[in-house]
Formats: structure tokens, C-alpha cells, sequence
């Protein structure tokens, strides 16, 4: 058996485009691990099974995807053990996907180097194709091109997830989008993006960010009032995350944030 942790992400910023010919949205977007995870087991079995999250589809596809691949049987078992909360717009789905890829790579005579992991996780979506790289990315086009950034890892995050939200599916969310001519001064919208990731000094630079373009939430501006000095939701939500520079601060934003939902105090990670 072999363990890994599967991280949470947020998105900093998202900035949205028009509709492409291949039917997805053009992208700007940052991501930056923190260091909410879930744990994910592999072990041999005599065929694939994935334990412990029921509504897991990605798991499963990533590794068929794999096996077919190599030309083997996928005789995997994977345990999922979720601490990162499910479609709330943290890729919880897609790191424990990415973490389990790559233990069952590892299982093989000769592992496929992490471009071609790359290539087969691309169909199944961006964010896996992030969580097999290191560090804060730049995604771009649908969100699966990335380059890395080199962005402060200095403070304090704190997420909300609110209580009795339910998530818009995503397709919803984007046709919302859409139909408010939302891709309107995309351009303008990325470059401000580009040029507030160029060479962040402080990591209050990081409030240059521009807002999602997919989602608010009243609670980000009560989380600036107590102190963030970024406040947002993450990809389509509904979770909304505040970032600190001091642990005081945050850790009294913390207490007052629980009675609007559950709240978890956390940090970036590579």
C-alpha cells in the first residue's frame, strides 16, 4: 500500500472569456495549493475499486485511462479519505484524482514521465493537469495550459463554505455567465490579471488580483471588514476563502465566520 495527500486548491483569481470553438471557455486563472488534503491509499487488488467516496467518478477515469494507456489491467484499490468538501470549487475531486495517478503510475515497470500524465489527464480537466505540477500556476486557454508563477506563500487562508448554499451545477454557471454577456472586456480583465502576477513583492500584491468572474458572495466584503486583505470565491463556489498576513487576525475572523458556515483555518503549500 502507498499513501499520498491530495490538496485542496483556490483559485486567486478567475478571469473568463469567450466561448471557444471546442465549446469550452477561454481562461485566466491562478491556482495555489493550501494545505486542507484528503488521504489517498493504492494498493495491488484483482480489480479496480475505489473506496471510501461513493460519488467518485474521476478516480476511477483517470486510472482506466491510465491502464488503457499502458496496455495493462487496472488492478488498483484506492481509499479516499475526504476532509476537503465536495463541490464547493476547491478541486477536491480532481487532486484526489491526480494523487492517485500518480501512485498507481508508480506501480508500473516503466512509469510514464509526468508529460504524458499530463496529456491523459488534459480530457478529464484542468485542474488534475495542475495538481500533477509543483507550485502556483498560470492556467490559460481552458485552463490547462499552465506555467508556473512565482507568487508570496506568506499568509493566512481562511475558508468559508457558506451554510444551506447549494452549487449551481457547473454547466448552470456558465450558461449564467453567458447569458450576462459576461465575456465582455475579457481582454482587459486578463491583462489586469497578467500584470498583478508579473512580480508580486508583498503578498498584500496579491489584492490586485481581479475578482471571479463566475461567482461572489456577500461574505467576501464582511471577510475584508475583518481584516483580509483578499477576499473571493474560489473557482464556481460556492466556497469563499480570505487571506490574512497576520494568524491573530484570522484566527479572530475564524470565530466570527462560524456562525455564517463551516470554517477551516488553513495555509498555502507548494
Amino acid at each position: 500500500m502507498t499513501v499520498a495527500l491530495a490538496p485542496a486548491k483556490l483559485n486567486l483569481a478567475l478571469v473568463v472569456g469567450p466561448r471557444q470553438e471546442n465549446g469550452k471557455h477561454e481562461l485566466a486563472t491562478v491556482f495555489q495549493r493550501i494545505a486542507l488534503v484528503d488521504r489517498i491509499e493504492l494498493a495491488p487488488a484483482a480489480a479496480l475499486e475505489v473506496e471510501g467516496f461513493a460519488a467518485d467518478t474521476i478516480v476511477r477515469s483517470i486510472l482506466e485511462a491510465l491502464a488503457q494507456r499502458v496496455g495493462v489491467e487496472p488492478r488498483w484499490r484506492v481509499s479516499i479519505e475526504k476532509e476537503v468538501p465536495v463541490a464547493a470549487g476547491l478541486g477536491g475531486g480532481s487532486s484526489d484524482a491526480a494523487s492517485a495517478l500518480r501512485l498507481a503510475n508508480a506501480t508500473l515497470g516503466s512509469p510514464l514521465p509526468t508529460a504524458e500524465l499530463l496529456e491523459l489527464a488534459r480530457p478529464l480537466g484542468a485542474d488534475i493537469s495542475f495538481f500533477l505540477l509543483e507550485g502556483p500556476q498560470l492556467g490559460a486557454g481552458d485552463g490547462s495550459e499552465l506555467r508556473p508563477l512565482a507568487l508570496p506563500q506568506d499568509y493566512f487562508v481562511l475558508l468559508v463554505l457558506p451554510a444551506g448554499v447549494v452549487k449551481s451545477s457547473t454547466a448552470a454557471i456558465y450558461r449564467a455567465f453567458d447569458e450576462r454577456r459576461g465575456e465582455l472586456d475579457f481582454a482587459e480583465r486578463r491583462a489586469a490579471l497578467l500584470a498583478a502576477t508579473e512580480s508580486p513583492r508583498r503578498v498584500s500584491d496579491l489584492a490586485l488580483l481581479p475578482a471571479n468572474d463566475l461567482a461572489g458572495s456577500p461574505l467576501s466584503e464582511r471577510l475584508l471588514e475583518l481584516g483580509a486583505f483578499r477576499a473571493d470565491v474560489s473557482g464556481a463556489g460556492p466556497a469563499v476563502y480570505a487571506l490574512f498576513e497576520r494568524r491573530e487576525t484570522v484566527e479572530q475572523a475564524a470565530e466570527a465566520m462560524g456562525a455564517f458556515g463551516k470554517v477551516w483555518l488553513t495555509e498555502p503549500t507548494w
